[in-house]
């Protein structure tokens, strides 16, 4: 019994796979939706992709907590700062004021992030920050528990000049792959698409992704498994 009530009151963590990508006029994000206590799925629709500015986004991993007031704090810099300038912030000022306070944290955060936005100087650009806060501009990046399933994949996939749709996805597809290998990544898929014109959100139910290697079919119960049809009777 012990282990079950240590599992309920372990922290809210976001085992999570993330993914930011570049395409030719902008960048896509993805994020699973499962967050785990312990052993416990907590929330299976949370929602990984938490946007800091108009134009700028940061996909979540790690401790739920850390990463939510992590984000709250960057998006309070962020809104003083649009205010001090008259024009929204370029997704370097964002992805560094995250890469600031998760540097300056770095002893008591555990959280991953990826930040990705498209602004008018640089256009579309993405941004991984992993435990200890280092910046690296990439022009893909993959975080979170389910990311280890993916090097290779991204590896033999990626090839730069992709379009939105293909961009798109690619995004989908990865984070479904990583959901049928990875344990703590499920639920749904959600991306965010950031360019010239805006954002726009997409939502994937789990029972429309692809189903790899040996995943069962998703059923809303476990008596749709029985065949419909009248049991034999008992014979005494």
């Amino acid at each position: 019994m012990d282990s079950i009530y240590n599992d309920l009151n372990a922290p809210h963590s976001m085992g999570t796979t993330i993914i930011g990508v570049t395409y030719d006029g902008g960048v896509v994000l993805g994020a699973d939706s499962r967050t785990s206590t312990g052993m416990y799925v907590a929330n299976r629709a949370s929602d990984k992709i938490t946007q800091l500015t108009d134009n700028v986004y940061i996909c979540r991993s790690g401790s739920a907590a850390d990463s939510q007031v992590l984000s709250d704090y960057v998006r309070y810099y962020l809104h003083q700062h649009t205010i001090q300038l008259g024009q929204p912030a370029t997704v370097k000022v964002a992805a560094n004021l995250v890469r600031m306070v998760s540097y300056n944290n770095k002893n008591m955060l555990q959280t991953g992030l990826i930040v990705g936005g498209w602004d008018k100087y640089e256009g579309g650009k993405i941004y991984g920050i992993p435990l200890g806060g280092t910046l690296l501009e990439q022009p893909f990046t993959i975080g979170g528990s389910g990311s280890s399933y993916l090097y290779g994949f991204f590896d033999q996939v990626w090839k730069e000049g992709m379009t939105q749709d293909e961009a798109e996805k690619l995004v989908v597809k990865a984070v479904s792959l990583a959901i049928a290998r990875d344990g703590a990544s499920g639920g749904v898929v959600r991306t965010v698409t950031i360019n010239k014109d805006g954002v726009s959100r997409k939502f994937f139910p789990g029972n429309t992704l692809p189903l790899w290697h040996e995943e069962l079919e998703a059923k809303d119960s476990l008596l749709d498994g029985f065949s419909a049809a009248s049991p034999e009777p008992m014979v005494s």
